[in-house]
């Protein structure tokens, strides 16, 4: 049964909530998904929609029709208006879909079996969900197996979180926990059932050059807050803290670009 929305009722004010307040967006457990490429990821990878959303009338091509009649989740059909402005979009226009899909669970051992040998990155407080994004883009790009969002961080289900990795977000499982003690745990645990990570440490400081350093083995990579860095606890956790050579009058690079370098090279190595 398709229901429309044509004013903003509480249905859709509960879902426009979704967009700015990361409160009720994990009440609710649930997150928007914008755009093309990422709602045909999450269905690539069999997340679990709640919700479609399309306009009133619509005429949809082929991907939507496909979308509509293939993905779970109740129906609706908005207002114009309505369904672009859960679009974001700064015109009226509306989109031809949008979804709600439901969070997974913040459960580190979603990250224990990975197809290949494991490379965790571990983002401690970012406070910038674009940066988010386009650490969890590089993860995909570079096969990594893992992202956790470690601390008082910005939220990996903040749209702009899922917009910046253009999809990626249902590609690379993400673990959301409160303290670094809770993945150093869990990283004793898996070694001690057979998976001996090694943890490196990114840091301007770092005493190991990046190019000689072995990332063919289960790994865990630590990139520090944006301003702050690692925090103490996570320095005193990595078995190595290692640097990437630079030149020029930059003394360093911002996070997720620097977690996409250390990426680039554990890919080369690993590659036949």
């Amino acid at each position: 049964m398709v229901q429309q929305i044509m004013s903003r009722n509480a249905t859709f004010q509960q879902w426009q909530a979704l967009l700015g307040n990361r409160t009720k967006r994990h009440r609710a457990g649930e997150f928007i998904v914008q755009g093309v490429r990422p709602i045909s990821l999450a269905l690539e990878h069999d997340w679990d929609f709640t919700t479609l959303l399309r306009p009133v009338d619509a005429r949809p091509t082929r991907w939507a029709e496909d979308v509509w009649r293939t993905a779970p989740g109740q129906r609706y059909e908005l207002a114009d208006e309505l369904l672009a402005e859960l679009a974001e979009r700064d015109t009226e226009e509306p989109p031809e879909l949008v979804a709600l899909v439901r969070m997974p669970p913040d459960d580190l051992d979603r990250l224990a079996s990975p197809k290949s040998t494991p490379l965790i990155v571990v983002f401690d407080r970012p406070s910038g969900p674009g940066n988010i994004g386009t650490l969890t883009r590089s993860l995909d790009a570079f096969d990594g197996t893992g992202l956790i969002v470690a601390g008082h961080a910005a939220d990996p289900y903040d749209p702009r979180a899922v917009r910046a990795s253009t999809g990626s977000t249902f590609a690379v499982p993400t673990v959301r926990v409160p303290a670094a003690a809770d993945v150093i745990g869990w990283v004793g645990q898996q070694r001690e059932s057979g998976t001996h990570y090694t943890v490196f440490g990114t840091d301007e400081g770092g005493e190991t050059d990046l190019r000689k350093v072995d990332l063919t083995g289960p790994t865990v990579l630590v990139v520090g807050n944006e301003t702050r860095g690692m925090s103490r606890a996570w320095r005193e956790a990595c078995d190595r803290l290692i640097s990437i050579p630079m030149v020029g009058s930059a003394s360093s690079l911002n996070a997720a670009v620097a977690g996409s370098v250390v990426l680039h090279e554990a890919l080369q190595q690993r590659l036949p």
